[in-house]
Formats: structure tokens, C-alpha cells, sequence
């Protein structure tokens, strides 16, 4: 007989089994890539897709009930075309870039504009600590598939190092006419 050494969060205290596998298991076909999931994707050169397997994160979208609820983190998967990256940006807490396929520069700087850059290639990783300003480019001829793990269950909107892009930070979440 098997003993369940914690306590089941509150919610799931009388879910059967298959009530747990079916909310808890995330499958990239049921996935619909967000090309609108942060303010900066909808600017050339910043263009990408997050497919949100764990939490509501910083996009702050909710409503897809294939995403699994999170408690601690978030996670993604990033689909980026070569030319694409992201707005230099910070977050309140790390944020984790994990290469699954494909090449991806990623970039690390300071108020100054001093920049350091390093290219992660398949299972190579960066983890962006709190308040660095950082984020990425695929600077490759092939598209890149990476991970993005945030440490909060659903962290704040990204703090874009770019001022008019921080007023408008939010201005993705509002449906466009």
C-alpha cells in the first residue's frame, strides 16, 4: 500500500486520479501558438510565439483551459523565426531560457547600454536573475524552439528597458478593434 507522505492542495483533496491526469498533463498539439502574447511581439524584429503550458504568466491572458494552473513557476515554449527576438527587458523574479532546438543569442546588460551576449545552443541554458535586464535574438537561418520558466505562479508584465515600451507594457492584454 502506498502512503502520500503530504497533504493534496485543498482543490484537489477528492479529485479522482483521471481528474488529475486530465488537468495536469500538457500536450504541445493542443497548443495554439499566441503571436500576441507580449507587448513587443507585435514590432519587427520582436516577433515570436509562446506556447503556455504552465500558468497564467506575465501575458497575463487567461481563459485557455489547456494551460495547467501553476503554484511556483511558469513554463512556455518559445517558437522563434531567424531575424526574431525580444525587447531588451527585466522581471521580479529569474527567468530561465532552456534551448530545445536550434541556436539562440541571448544578451545580458546594464543600465550604461554594456552589453554581453553568448549563443546557447540545444540543451544549453540561462537563467536571468531578478532586475538584469536581458532577453534574446535568433540570429540563426532556422527558427529556435526554447523553454521560458519564470519563478511565480504569475509573475508581473515585463519591465521593458525601452520607455515606450514599458508605458504601453499592458496595451496587448486589451482586445484591438
Amino acid at each position: 500500500m502506498s502512503v502520500a507522505r503530504h497533504p493534496r492542495p485543498k482543490e484537489l483533496e477528492n479529485a479522482s486520479l483521471q481528474e488529475i491526469m486530465d488537468r495536469y498533463v500538457g500536450r504541445f498539439r493542443d497548443k495554439t501558438p499566441d503571436w500576441a502574447a507580449f507587448e513587443d511581439a507585435r514590432i519587427e524584429g520582436y516577433k515570436r510565439a509562446q506556447h503556455r503550458f504552465i500558468g497564467a504568466g506575465g501575458s497575463g491572458k487567461h481563459g485557455d483551459t489547456s494551460v495547467i494552473p501553476a503554484r511556483g513557476f511558469t513554463l512556455s515554449i518559445m517558437f522563434v523565426p531567424p531575424g526574431q527576438g525580444n525587447a531588451a527587458h527585466t522581471h521580479e523574479v529569474e527567468e530561465v531560457f532552456f534551448v530545445l532546438q536550434g541556436f539562440l543569442t541571448v544578451f545580458i546588460e546594464d543600465e550604461q547600454g554594456n552589453r554581453l551576449t553568448s549563443r546557447l545552443g540545444q540543451w544549453e541554458t540561462i537563467s536571468c536573475p531578478p532586475g538584469v535586464i536581458h532577453g534574446y535574438v535568433n540570429d540563426s537561418l532556422e527558427p529556435v524552439y526554447f523553454q521560458v520558466m519564470l519563478g511565480r505562479a504569475k509573475p508581473e508584465t515585463m519591465g521593458y528597458a525601452d520607455a515606450s515600451l514599458y508605458e504601453r507594457r499592458d496595451a496587448h492584454l486589451t482586445p484591438s478593434s
